[in-house]
This record gives structure tokens, sequence and C-alpha cells, in this order.
């Protein structure tokens, strides 16, 4: 796996903060910390957060039929028992899909119903319900096995044809975002429930704004111009817009991580109420499924591929409810698409020429892997200059301190605090890239650690040519 897949210019770089530490210490259990957000941050100088794109290793799944796309918006989901991955697929007639190894797909067993949209609950104590699906805007099923489903007696929640759907399993929490109007077209609504019947609905959450206008504009534009990319059949500038076509929500050690697929309109389509366009993958993350904040300055989490790659996200993007966590690695199994208004407009061009022209072919889209190093959607990076981190005070927990850095071409140290700023143990230098690394304390502190658990204690990170993505304490 590449270790640093992309790192974007232009990032803020996070403001050194004289505000006080909490009164309280937060309590951080065994959650990896990410740095995200500044949740956790006290103070910092010389550091800068950078996002990572996951490195895409090309498509897995294609469509056993030419004539069929296929597609998803749902996450593999493993089954213990079966002891194999699950993955429902859309516009094709075979709906489930199954793998060993998250790689090898084959067709699983007829489904009685088409699927968009599903999870394994593992909490579920009836295993006739232990898979459960929302039928978008119809309702909501449950299986045994993924494939015989039974509606069940909910009521829908009203949306239009796109959403997603995952579990967060530490509060037992099942989240179904789905597609609504707002103030720039496409947005993303959400609903949750505890126990599958009665859902909350909070309305829309996350929309469009003018600064996606102005930015999707550029992006447009620089698209058009370079040739590398395959360009769209419908361009109309009067129609340049930005909205949000689905976004994959997923509970992540913590955090809440949206992928909005960000639809750029480019041209309306003849004879048809839609228009083409192309998508790009963003990131933002929320504490509370209700606010959320940007990341990597709105650069693209997944963008398009080049022609000549033999990639088929070349134009359509669209994410998957939420990643598998593979060992120390996230998969994310997306939609790609070659081309949007072949699927959209079936008449033919202005001038004649039929819009499946020679040379496109009828193979357009593919479920499509990417794989993102764990817990590296953002690092807090320090150049040749010497950067510095301080946690806001946390409640120390049993364990051993682990971290995820990268600090092959520099070094990194770590130290903990008393709530005087005091060192209590202090680690060894470290010039390693390692997903997972145990924190060896100096032989003078080795045994200070664990003497002080429950006690209030941040943490000081200094490094330089270095990437920090995590910390937690493992048992």
């Amino acid at each position: 796996m590449q270790k640093t897949v992309l790192r974007l210019i232009g990032l803020s770089v996070l403001a050194v903060s004289a505000t006080a530490p909490a009164a309280d210490p937060i309590e951080i259990g065994s959650q990896r910390q990410l740095f995200l957000d500044d949740h956790l941050v006290a103070s910092q100088s010389g550091l800068q957060r950078t996002m990572h794109a996951p490195t895409k290793r090309g498509a897995v799944i294609r469509s056993p039929d030419p004539s069929q796309t296929i597609q998803t918006r749902s996450a593999p989901q493993w089954d213990p028992v079966a002891k194999r991955y699950k993955l429902w697929v859309i516009g094709i007639d075979q709906n489930l899909w199954e793998s060993r190894d998250g790689l090898h797909w084959t067709p699983g067993a007829k489904s009685n119903m088409k699927i968009m949209l599903a999870i394994y609950d593992p909490n579920e104590p009836d295993l006739a319900r232990r898979y459960k699906a929302p039928l978008l805007n119809r309702g909501f099923a449950v299986s045994p096995d993924g494939a015989r489903w039974t509606r069940v007696e909910v009521d829908k929640i009203p949306s239009s044809d796109e959403g997603n759907f995952s579990y967060d399993p530490k509060h037992g929490l099942f989240i179904h975002t789905i597609k609504r109007g707002g103030p720039f077209g496409r947005s993303v609504a959400v609903a949750t429930s505890r126990d599958f019947r009665d859902w909350k609905d909070y309305g829309v959450i996350f929309h469009a704004d003018k600064f996606d206008q102005k930015l999707g504009r550029e992006t447009i534009s620089k698209r058009l111009a370079d040739t590398t990319y395959q360009p769209t059949f419908h361009v109309d500038p009067k129609v340049w817009r930005v909205d949000v076509y689905n976004m994959g929500t997923f509970y992540y050690e913590g955090l809440y991580i949206g992928m909005p697929s960000m639809f750029h309109s480019t041209g309306m389509v003849p004879n048809y109420p839609n228009t083409d366009g192309f998508h790009v993958v963003k990131l933002v993350m929320s504490r509370d499924l209700k606010t959320w904040i940007r990341l990597g300055d709105r650069q693209a989490f997944i963008g398009p591929s080049r022609l000549g790659s033999g990639a088929y996200d070349l134009t359509q993007i669209l994410c998957p409810s939420a990643p598998v966590v593979r060992d120390d690695e996230l998969w994310f199994y997306y939609t790609g698409l070659k081309y949007r208004s072949t699927f959209i407009y079936k008449g033919k061009y202005p001038n004649g020429e039929h819009l499946r022209k020679p040379g496109l072919g009828n193979d357009f889209g593919a479920i499509c892997l990417a794989v993102l190093r764990r817990d590296g959607f953002v690092s807090l990076d320090a150049a040749a200059k010497t950067g510095t981190l301080v946690t806001k005070p946390f409640v120390l927990p049993p364990g051993k301190l682990h971290i995820n850095a990268n600090s092959r071409l520099g070094e990194l140290k770590v130290e903990l605090l008393d709530a005087d700023g005091n060192t209590v143990a202090e680690s060894e230098a470290d010039s390693t890239d390692t997903v997972r690394r145990e924190v060896k304390w100096s032989q003078s502190t080795v045994q200070a650690p664990k003497g002080r658990v429950g006690e209030a204690l941040s943490l000081r990170v200094t490094m330089r040519n270095s990437q920090l993505y995590s910390f937690w304490f493992q048992k």
C-alpha cells in the first residue's frame, strides 16, 4: 500500500492555541484519537494538516451483461456464519455478490427483492432479522441471509432515488442518509434509529453552498480544458452548478465521516429533464451527525481517473456507505462509471450522430476498490523544522500507548505530561513508518505510566519530517 498517497497543497495550518485546558479531562478509553479537528488539540506549533486520498486498485466486480451497468451504494458485510463478504449491487439482474477475500467476487443466492442498501447487525438476537435494509421511500426489510427478504411494518423515510445506510456499533445506531432538495439542489438528509422501528428524521443536514458553486465552476472549467479527462457530452455554462448527489456516512473511532459525491452539472441533456456532468468525492466530518466540517480545503478525496488509464471511474464516482476495515487498511468499494449521459439519453445528438458512437463500447461501469492507510484520512505534519503538538488533558486509560505515524525520513518523540506540564514519561526517538507502533519509554521512566492510570495527563509530540495520524492505548 502506498504510504502517503496524496499530499494536498494549500491546506490551512493549525493556529497556535492559547486557550487554557478544559477543566474536566477527556475520556478517551481505548478509542483511536484522530486529528481531523481540534477536539483533542490544546496547542501546537510548526504543524500542518494534510488530507490523504486512498490508492485506487481498479475494478473488482464487472457486469456479467455488458448491456447492464453495475453500481453499488452498499458496503461489503462480513457474514461470520457463511465466512464470506456479501455485497448488494444495482443495475444488473444479479443483486447479491459474495467473496471470501474481498477481491474475488462471485454471484450469491438469488434475491427475492431488489436491495440497494443493507447491513449485517451482529447485535440482533433474532437470526431472521440479522440483515437489515432500507427500501428507499418504501419502508424497510429484514433477512436471515441477505437474499431472502421480508418487509417490516415500519413507516418509510421520505427520500428521492439515492441513499446510504450504515451502523454505528458503539451507540447501537442505524444511520440512513437520503437525497432531498436543498438550497442548491440535491442535498443530504439523515434519519437514525436504535431499534430499526422508530426513526428520528433530522431533515437536511448537509448541502452545497455558495463557495461550492465558485469552486465548482473553476473545477468544471479546468476539467473541460484538460484533454486527458473524459469530456462530458453536453456543455452549457448557464447550467453549471454543484450539488450533493449522495453521501456515504459512517462511524469511525468516535467520529462520523461523510463522503459526499459532489455532482458538477455541465449541460442539459436533450429530451431529458436532467443534466450531463461528473462527480468528485469530498471528505467531511461530524461529531453529532448534524454539524459538518469540510476537510482538505474541499479538495478531492476520490477524484476521476484519466483517459488511457484503463479505469472505469472517468466521470461518475459514487461512494459506498462505509469502508471495510481490513487489518491496517480501509477498503472503499465504490461505483465507477465512464460516462453519464450515455445512460440517461438514448436519443441522438443534434447533428444526428447516435450517442453510443463506435469506440465507446458497452462496458460502462464497475465496482472499484480504493485502499487507505488505517486512520489515514488526515495527518498532522512537520517539515524539516521541528513541530510540536500538546493534547488536552485526558484520563489515562490502561494499556500501552500506540501511535500511527510516518517518521521514516525524520524523527518523532512522545512525552506524557502531568497537570503542571512536567514530563512523566519520555519515549525513545523513532524513525520508522508504522501503522501501529508501540511507544517505547526510556528506561528511567518505564514504570511511570503504569502507576498513573486514571489520572489526567497530556501528550506532547515533538517531530520533524514526520506525519502523525493517530494515537491510542491498547491492553
